[in-house]
Order: structure tokens, then C-alpha cells, then sequence
């Protein structure tokens, strides 16, 4: 969700009135997902490189993430959201800490909708993290490495509960994961914008979809093969 700072900067504001825009563009990204069935909706809202960006800054994020606990979550329930928080969590203070915990449990037996948000969170970290678990757990591995496989590490990644993402959306006109979901994306489409995140609205994330729609999904086959699987018919 890149752009919020350049957003505010072009209007002359305060980098955080960007950020605060954000928030709105956040629960009309919710509505879309809502309306077009999407399922999952992954959200990379503070990576574990922006705790480099200024003090004031970093804790204006943090005000605006706790606030946004406090006021969205009922929202969330009504619309049939789960909510997650995956990163290194321990960064943050105790107030915060508390405030994931329980909008993760009262939301917890919604399905409509699985709502992850990466937050002190980097793709690199993910996967040490995944291997350490996994060695935690069965210390034998670490004398016959090639028994280690796909299998065994990805349950312990930060996201297990999720099929591996289909499309990722980068708006800001960069062009680049930045340290999002490594293992993750290894087959997503990638669609860049220009868009700035808090100008990202219901048509720029349906024309998202549209591009999305057009893409063929070979995952290592030839096109041949995947019309065989899906033909014209649709079946």
C-alpha cells in the first residue's frame, strides 16, 4: 500500500494526513473484496524496514494502527472478516500487542472474508523464521538436510491459514516486492500502478481484477496443456 506519504506531500499536508487517508482507502479495499468474493486479502501495511523511517513518523503509524483497532473491528465482525496480524509482534508495545490479540479472537469465527495484515513484517525474516521452527522442532533434520522439503517448512510460515496469493497489487508507481511474502509469491501476477494508495478506490482495485482476469495461469505448464484443463467451455 505504497504512496501515502507522496500523497499528503503533493497536497501540501502533513505526511501523516496520508497516512490517515489510508485508512480509508484500507476499508474500501475490505467492501471491494466484500462485493467482488474475494476471500483472502492481504494487507502490507509496516514492513520490518520502515521502523527506519523517522521517530515521529513510526509513531504516528502506530497511533493510527491502534486506533483503527479500536474503531474498525465491530465493523469487521458485521461484515463477516476475520482478522490476523503476522510479523514480529513483540516490537510492539504492550497496549498494541493487546489490542491484536483481541481483535484476532472476537473475530474469530468469521469466514466471509480472511483479512491478513503484515505488520513488523519482512518476507527474509519469514522464511529464517520458518527454518528455525522447524529445526526447534525436530533438531534431527539439521543431520540429514535433504529430508527438509516444501512440505515440512511451509506450514511454519507466517501465513499457513492462506492459499498462496494469486495477485499482488502495488500502487506508487514502484516496481518492486520490497521483502513482501518472499516464498509466497513464487506464481503470483504482479500489477503495478501509479496510483497512489490512499486514491486506490473500488475502480482502480476492479481494474486490478480485470488485468488479473486476463492473465493465463500456466504454473510450469505449457498454454496447451492448461487449455486442455480448461476449455473453452468454462469447465
Amino acid at each position: 500500500m505504497d504512496g501515502n506519504g507522496r500523497w499528503a506531500t503533493r497536497r501540501h499536508l502533513p505526511r501523516v494526513a496520508g497516512h490517515s487517508r489510508g485508512v480509508d482507502a484500507v476499508r474500501s479495499a475490505i467492501e471491494t473484496c466484500g462485493r467482488r468474493g474475494v476471500e483472502y486479502l492481504t494487507l502490507f501495511a509496516f514492513s520490518s524496514e520502515n521502523w527506519r523511517r523517522p521517530h515521529d513518523e513510526v509513531s504516528t503509524l502506530m497511533r493510527l494502527f491502534v486506533s483503527a483497532l479500536q474503531k474498525e473491528v465491530s465493523k469487521l465482525i458485521d461484515n463477516g472478516v476475520r482478522m490476523r496480524v503476522v510479523g514480529r509482534l513483540d516490537d510492539f508495545d504492550a497496549q498494541l500487542q493487546q489490542l491484536i490479540a483481541d481483535a484476532e479472537s472476537r473475530t474469530a469465527h468469521n469466514d466471509k472474508l480472511h483479512l491478513t495484515i503484515c505488520a513488523s513484517y519482512g518476507g527474509r525474516w519469514d522464511i529464517v523464521n520458518a527454518v528455525r521452527s522447524l529445526l526447534a522442532q525436530a533438531p534431527d533434520l539439521a543431520a540429514v538436510q535433504n529430508t527438509i522439503d516444501e512440505e515440512k517448512l511451509a506450514p511454519l510460515l507466517a501465513l499457513p491459514f492462506a492459499p498462496d496469493p494469486d495477485l499482488l497489487i502495488r500502487t506508487g508507481g514502484e516496481q518492486r516486492i520490497s521483502n513482501f511474502l518472499l516464498w509466497q509469491l513464487a506464481y503470483a501476477e504482479l500489477y503495478f500502478c501509479d496510483t497512489l494508495w490512499p486514491d486506490f478506490d473500488q475502480a482502480a482495485f476492479d481494474a486490478a481484477l480485470a488485468w488479473y482476469a486476463g492473465r493465463e495461469r500456466r504454473f510450469g505448464r505449457t498454454s496447451a496443456q492448461v487449455g486442455a484443463r480448461h476449455p473453452s467451455s468454462g469447465l
